[in-house]
């Protein structure tokens, strides 16, 4: 099994993301070169064959340019399975790639079992296996899905690419997205409301414990998707990515999309009526009750103190 893998560079960096896709390759036990429209300055911690295009000819956004360069280097590699990040670059690349290869596109990939892609489903509450049809497929895995044991090291055999193909767009920069709401990824204790609140109304139970704390108040993506919170106050792949001294999950179950974006935090606590939830893996401390009434009297007993 061979993988090319699609990093990304950024305003003069490597992306992190970069190095989840290295982990999913030695998940998979496979093989593995990489791809990289970036810089010989600033060059991945990476033991394995890289194929870098010069950033300052090419530029960080060109899709007709960059799919013709990747597919040069598919051409010499000719792997089993092309993997993106599921990140902006990925969304737009990937689907491209697939289409000029005619082979199968799988998106949002949280696990491999036996060389199967795992998706989620049903609001990533279940998870379904995805067998391609074709042998070459082209992959993007979810932020956070997957992660190296290790701090990422090795020096890359550098293959330089070029291609005459044209540029049909001019990239002229990144926008900052407009600040709205509370930006979580200041505050030092965060309590986040998951959908085993049960109701609307009892995200003031969440919002008074958090305060109590001297925190903020968090949520879980099904939790903003029913309108319950803002979405300002999501945390996860598709909101804010945190790292507070004190993380408390109340009525999270731990879908990966969530687990990316709070997983760094200094303490976890999680407080479920599951004992088996997929959040006790990454909590320091797994409290089985109910939220409803365990954290209406914590809260009582800090206020007390």
């Amino acid at each position: 099994m061979k993988t090319l893998l699609v990093a990304e560079y950024r305003d003069g960096e490597l992306l992190n993301n970069s190095y989840e896709l290295v982990a999913f390759a030695e998940q998979l036990g496979a093989d593995s070169a990489m791809f990289l429209v970036g810089s010989d300055s600033v060059l991945p911690a990476y033991n394995g064959t890289l194929y870098l295009a010069d950033v300052g000819k090419y530029g960080e956004f060109n899709p007709a340019v960059h799919k013709q360069l990747l597919l040069d280097a598919i051409a010499k590699e000719q792997p089993d399975m092309v993997v993106f990040s599921h990140s902006s670059y990925g969304w737009d690349l990937a689907p491209r790639i697939s289409l000029a290869l005619k082979v199968a596109h799988i998106s949002e990939v949280i696990d491999i079992v036996d060389g199967v892609p795992v998706v989620p489903a049903c609001n990533a509450k279940l998870r379904r296996d995805v067998k391609a049809k074709t042998t070459q497929m082209v992959l993007t895995l979810q932020g956070g899905a997957f992660g190296l044991e290790d701090e990422p090291s090795g020096n890359p055999t550098v293959v330089s690419i070029d291609t005459d193909a044209a540029a049909q767009v001019e990239f002229c920069g990144y926008e900052e997205a407009e600040a709205g709401g509370v930006d979580l990824s200041k505050a030092e204790v965060i309590v986040s409301a998951g959908r085993g609140i049960g109701k609307p109304e009892n995200l003031k139970i969440i919002e008074a414990f958090a305060k109590a704390l001297g925190g903020e108040y968090g949520a879980s993506r099904p939790v903003v998707d029913s309108e319950w919170a803002d979405h300002s106050r999501q945390v996860g792949t598709t909101g804010q990515t945190v790292s507070p001294k004190l993380y408390v999950a109340c009525g999270i179950s731990g879908a990966i999309q969530h687990l990316a974006g709070m997983k760094k935090s200094e303490f976890i606590v999680a407080i479920n009526t599951d004992k088996d939830a997929p959040i006790g893996e990454v909590a320091d401390v797994l409290i089985v009750a109910d939220l409803k009434e365990f954290v209406p009297a914590m809260t009582e007993k800090i206020k007390n103190l």
